[in-house]
């Protein structure tokens, strides 16, 4: 395989260091990852707590799928507290991969790997072998179109084992958010769910590729009941919520 190409005015990521804090950047102060020097795997983004929510729906996943490296966070803390687990990262950008050590993301082993590749091509061929996929692939732009396609959710879907689900971050104030949203649910059967204000201007989808027959799988009925009032029915208890996941993943 070719090694993927992205844009030559692509934005060289910025590595800023405050104190205990390190940030990856596309701009000044436009913070794509944020870690804590003192504690590298914790999760400092409301963002990223959001996303770890996708444990209600699969706990023990075999193997997570992740699109967007950046500064590892959500690669990072899935490597520590999901040991049982595989875990890929697909990153479109050499450049970002090549700050890996600065933001202590681990080596590849046997259970953990940073490819360096298109997702959308890679999840084209990829089969049904992922519990929990993560699309968190953006750029100094935002979110690439290809990243919000019907096709690419298409391929998301297949790419699931029954009972996996797909966390996808969005911006509320994309321009195309509501026409992502609607491939989304298209392409998964209205199989989708969001915590109401867990994470600013985040949207947070979690979509779930149901059986065709036989009992409903643990994510399914979680799917269900999230879906009933985004959530627990207020954003505070959704932080809340996303906050108490994370806790319980780390000690356990």
């Amino acid at each position: 395989m070719q090694p993927p190409e992205y844009p030559l005015d692509a934005a060289t990521p910025i590595v800023a260091t405050r104190g205990d804090r390190r940030t990856l950047e596309f701009a000044p102060g436009e913070v794509q990852s944020e870690m804590r020097l003192s504690d590298p795997d914790a999760l400092v983004l409301a963002y990223c707590r959001a996303i770890m929510c996708f444990a209600l729906f699969v706990p023990r996943p075999r193997h997570i799928l992740m699109v967007g490296l950046g500064g590892g966070s959500l690669a990072k803390f899935c490597y520590r507290h999901f040991p049982q687990a595989r875990i890929t990262v697909v990153e479109l950008r050499a450049d970002v991969i090549a700050l890996r050590e600065q933001f202590h993301v681990p080596a590849d082993d046997a259970r953990f790997e940073v490819v360096h590749a298109d997702a959308a091509s890679y999840l084209a061929c990829m089969p049904a072998t992922v519990d929990v996929l993560v699309v968190d692939g953006f750029d100094a732009g935002g979110l690439p179109p290809v990243l919000g396609s019907a096709r690419f959710y298409g391929d998301c879907r297949r790419a699931l084992r029954d009972g996996g689900v797909m966390a996808a971050n969005m911006f509320s104030y994309d321009p195309h958010y509501r026409a992502m949203f609607e491939r989304l649910r298209l392409m998964f059967d209205d199989r989708v769910c969001r915590f109401d204000k867990v994470a600013g201007n985040n949207r947070i989808l979690f979509a779930v590729k149901a059986p065709l027959g036989g009992a409903a799988p643990r994510a399914l009925t979680v799917q269900r009941l999230v879906a009933r009032r985004d959530g627990l029915g207020a954003g505070w208890l959704n932080r809340l919520l996303a906050r108490a996941v994370v806790r319980f993943l780390a000690h356990i």
